[in-house]
């Protein structure tokens, strides 16, 4: 089992989708406890992934099929520590999301079943490929139950948020998809062969305008998924409508593969194009950390404004990333995980209050501490949560990005400039969520309807209580998380500017690294990445060299 523990992930949720079309749609609670176990036991399953061996940087449980050997298309898959704890909280989230959606979803609860499903094989896909064809593949299947999920199950405005998503991320993937194929045409020019594997395309070095192209056309699809600004506004609207099962995967899954696919493709594959556009992106995640925080605040529904605190909270994972220090890219991989437990939980509370008021409006609210003591504990646990409370995980991963960012040599004297902005985003947090809880839990109950609501249920002290708990894990014990991530982000950070440094035997690449991008000691971190990667950097200086003699 061990040897296809990855295939198993992927493939149980599609084989359970298949059956679940043959089960009875008058059996709805058959279809209900099948989904929710097959989901549950994916997730006994990725447990497995805890005996592989993270200390290196190698790829885990890896599994390669020639699939299409004409063009090179393999079924290639692995983990390493960068994508270990995001496949975790996928197998963890989801089937959490779909058990908490039973009591309002009462039409089409087979199809739903099947969206559902069909969506967790492919998030674990995406997270899993190593092949840029597979993964495309996954990405975009990944469409699909979600446009369904919002369109069909969704509010009163659903086609039209459902439609808005679909073309937004629709136009970003088909620019990849462009990016992709003339990737693997430049391969094949220039070594005889086809191939869509990760490991080697990597190791193509392209002229810096070349990169440059591409890169922006991966960092379009990817800042859409984020999604950053400006390309963030499909999101509000998604996660208004989207109902609170779709809401959960969207904000803490699925934007998740936008900041991962630039760690794992974009920046890799493009190092020199990845590295023109740092100081810009960099920028804008500054900007959305900000502006999201600032929309978050002014807005008079709570889901709303959950769904504004994303994009601020995504572009702190944003900014960690391009400080490209290790402290940086390690509290980004951290964060992808908190914010997904973190804003998670803040949507199964807001489906909480409106299956019982069926409003989100802050001004129906008011005094609800009385009357749901339990549930306004639980909400306060997750706003400190999420605003990065020291003892919570928010507060470990928010500190590591600001620490890297302030500390990178990237980002050079904007780095410091960078952090003292990004941490205003902090303090505005804590304006918008505290804002949110004093308007729904304190003050007069002076709305009648709001006087014999019920506490939590049962149900959704089960949703709940393991959210609470891992909010707490990690915020004081976060060094397995950070143990296992670590040897994968510095292996990744040496790569990536070992092939910049190579890039300076390139013709067309002298001049790439800005003055004072080479931080203290290059040379001697250029011999480090030489001695950690020694076929990989004298391949990229022998493709170099040829591209030279050109």
């Amino acid at each position: 089992m061990k040897t296809h523990l990855l295939s198993l992930l992927c493939g149980l949720p599609l084989v359970a989708a298949l059956t679940v079309l043959f089960l009875p749609r008058q059996q709805v609670n058959l279809v209900r406890w099948f989904t929710v176990g097959v989901m549950l036991a994916v997730f006994a399953l990725s447990l497995g992934l805890f005996t592989g061996d993270y200390t290196g940087a190698e790829m885990q449980f890896t599994e390669r099929h020639v699939l299409v050997p004409t063009y090179g298309i393999t079924y290639s898959v692995g983990v390493d520590g960068m994508s270990l704890w995001l496949i975790l909280l996928t197998t963890f989230i989801t089937p959490l999301a779909t058990y908490a959606s039973w009591t309002h979803i009462e039409t089409k609860v087979k199809e739903y079943a099947i969206a559902l499903l069909l969506l967790e094989s492919a998030m674990l896909g995406a997270f899993l490929a190593l092949d840029l064809f597979l993964f495309y593949v996954f990405w975009e299947v990944m469409l699909i139950p979600m446009l369904l999920i919002i369109g069909i199950w969704g509010g009163a405005q659903r086609v039209y948020a459902a439609v808005k998503f679909f073309l937004f991320t629709f136009v970003g993937s088909l620019l990849m998809l462009v990016a992709i194929l003339y990737l693997v045409a430049q391969y094949k020019e220039q070594t005889g062969q086809y191939t869509f594997e990760l490991a080697q395309l990597k190791l193509l070095l392209l002229p810096v305008h070349t990169q440059l192209w591409l890169f922006l056309a991966f960092a379009l699809a990817f800042a859409i998924k984020v999604p950053m600004f400006p390309v963030h506004t499909w999101l509000p609207d998604a996660h208004v409508q989207a109902p609170t099962g779709g809401s959960v995967i969207l904000a803490a899954v699925m934007l998740k593969l936008g900041t991962y696919g630039f760690l794992r493709f974009a920046m890799p594959l493009f190092p020199s194009g990845s590295h023109r556009c740092s100081s810009t992106l960099a920028l804008l995640a500054v900007i959305g950390i900000i502006y999201g925080a600032y929309c978050a605040w002014v807005q008079p529904d709570v889901k709303k404004l959950v769904a504004y605190s994303s994009v601020s909270h995504l572009g702190f994972v944003m900014l960690g990333i391009y400080s490209l220090s290790s402290h940086g890219i390690t509290g980004s991989v951290l964060q992808m995980v908190n914010h997904g437990i973190s804003t998670g939980a803040l949507f199964l509370l807001v489906g909480v209050i409106y299956e019982r008021r069926h409003t989100r409006l802050l001004a129906d609210f008011g005094g609800l501490a009385k009357v749901m003591p339990y549930y306004a504990l639980i909400f306060v646990i997750v706003t400190m949560s999420s605003i990065g409370l020291p003892t919570t995980n928010g507060f470990v991963g928010e500190f590591l990005i600001l620490a890297g960012t302030f500390m990178s040599d990237t980002l050079g004297q904007y780095g410091p400039i960078s952090a003292t902005f990004a941490a205003t985003g902090v303090i505005l947090a804590a304006v918008y969520m505290l804002h949110a809880v004093l308007k729904m839990f304190w003050g007069p109950l002076s709305n009648p309807e709001n006087r014999d609501l019920p506490d939590l249920s049962g149900r959704e002290w089960l949703v709940l209580a393991p959210l609470v708990v891992l909010i707490f894990y990690i915020g004081l014990y976060p060094s397995r998380m950070l143990g296992d991530m670590k040897p994968s982000v510095d292996q990744f950070a040496l790569e990536y500017r070992a092939k910049l440094f190579a890039g300076d035997q390139h013709p067309d690449e002298r001049g790439l690294l800005e003055p004072g991008f080479a931080p203290r000691g290059a040379t001697a971190q250029r011999e480090t990445a030489r001695d950690a990667k020694p076929g990989a950097y004298a391949a990229v200086n022998a493709v170099s060299r040829e591209e030279g003699a050109r």
